[in-house]
């Protein structure tokens, strides 16, 4: 069905089609027994999928990254589609518009997308109305990022801001220092700026589960682009900081072999081309850090294939975007329902055995 929509949908602007689906997915949560129609047609539960990091327990291990829901007004109807943990945003403490149009686009070629969004949200305050009373059936982490004019000395007060600000509402928050949509952002990964960076965010958690008697995640997603001395180096600070997870990785601005006629366009890369380069530093970062911190996969998963694949490299979840836009709603449970056949072929008894066993498998 969704491949019979593809030709109409991709004969839109990718940003408006993008913004007509949020709308439709509000509303369609207003439906009496809709939301229960979608859940029985795209779901697919298995007790063999569940996986625990902390003091958080999923479902399933495949995730929806961040930057589809931005402002967090779908999240009952991407938890009906099955995912086993839903991000939000990336959001800022004050709204901002992002980058100017058009700054998102398909490369159908590639089976890619390039953004240059640039954290275009409504902000906090707005996100934390929106996820005010909604029926959470999966964990929902928090995206933070920081606002185009904040001073780079003051990035991580607008980090502090998103923590104490949506605190009830997040079951964790991933630190996005990542994207290479915002001027100067990815050089809060280096070694000079890490350490006070996360130091400062991980003394306020520590001080918001002490005040409030609730304890949050903290995660940290990085970019494909590091150096091996450079993940050496972020691996020691998370490590020491005992951040409670890596997000690997974000979109790249390398362009890796594409077709596309608008491979050129500036932004970040996200799609099948970043499956490899994602691999390579989830699997540097599995072997630097040694199953001390939970990995969380992302870049390029179109597939239970691609899935396992991340899993068996160190990762405990994954994240999909990219593939759902051109797989389609029905790949949340493609990929859950062809892990449980991984499982069987290999006999195991859960999905967390495949962590780290990617040469002990049988791997098709």
């Amino acid at each position: 069905m969704y491949s019979l929509l593809q030709p109409i949908l991709y004969s839109f602007d990718p940003e408006q089609i993008h913004e007509w689906t949020l709308g439709l997915c509000r509303r369609a949560e207003k439906i009496p027994g809709f939301m229960g129609l979608i859940g029985s047609m795209f779901s697919f539960d298995d007790p063999r999928l569940a996986v625990s990091i902390g003091n958080l327990t999923f479902a399933n291990p495949v995730g929806l990254a961040a930057g589809f829901d931005k402002n967090g007004i779908a999240v009952p109807w991407l938890h009906a589609l099955g995912f086993g943990h839903v991000e939000v945003g990336t959001v800022t403490p004050k709204p901002q518009p992002g980058n100017p149009k058009q700054r998102l686009f398909r490369l159908r070629e590639d089976l890619a997308v390039i953004n240059r969004m640039g954290f275009n949200n409504d902000g906090v305050e707005a996100l934390v109305r929106s996820l005010q009373g909604i029926n959470r059936q999966a964990p929902v982490g928090i995206n933070l990022g920081k606002n185009k004019d904040t001073p780079m000395e003051e990035a991580a007060q607008d980090y502090v801001k998103g923590l104490k600000a949506a605190w009830e509402l997040a079951d964790y928050f991933t630190i996005n220092i990542s994207s290479p949509n915002t001027q100067n952002l990815r050089s809060l990964q280096q070694e000079e700026f890490l350490y006070p960076f996360i130091r400062e965010i991980i003394q306020t958690r520590d001080q918001l589960v002490e005040q409030r008697g609730s304890y949050r995640q903290v995660w940290l997603k990085i970019a494909p682009d590091l150096t091996d001395q450079e993940l050496e180096i972020i691996c020691g600070i998370v490590l020491d900081l005992k951040v409670d997870a890596l997000v690997v990785t974000n979109t790249t601005i390398s362009r890796p072999g594409l077709q596309s006629p608008q491979r050129e366009e500036m932004g970040g890369l996200s799609g099948k081309p970043v499956f490899e380069l994602s691999n390579q530093v989830l699997s540097e970062v599995a072997r630097l850090t040694q199953g001390q911190i939970p990995l969380i996969g992302v870049g390029g998963i179109f597939s239970a294939q691609d899935a396992f694949h991340k899993l068996s490299l160190g990762a405990s979840l994954v994240q999909v975007l990219t593939g759902l836009i051109y797989q389609g709603p029905g790949l949340v449970r493609s990929i859950n329902k062809g892990l449980v056949g991984k499982l069987n072929k290999n006999k195991l008894s859960t999905i967390t055995q495949l962590t780290g066993s990617a040469f002990e498998l049988q791997q098709t």
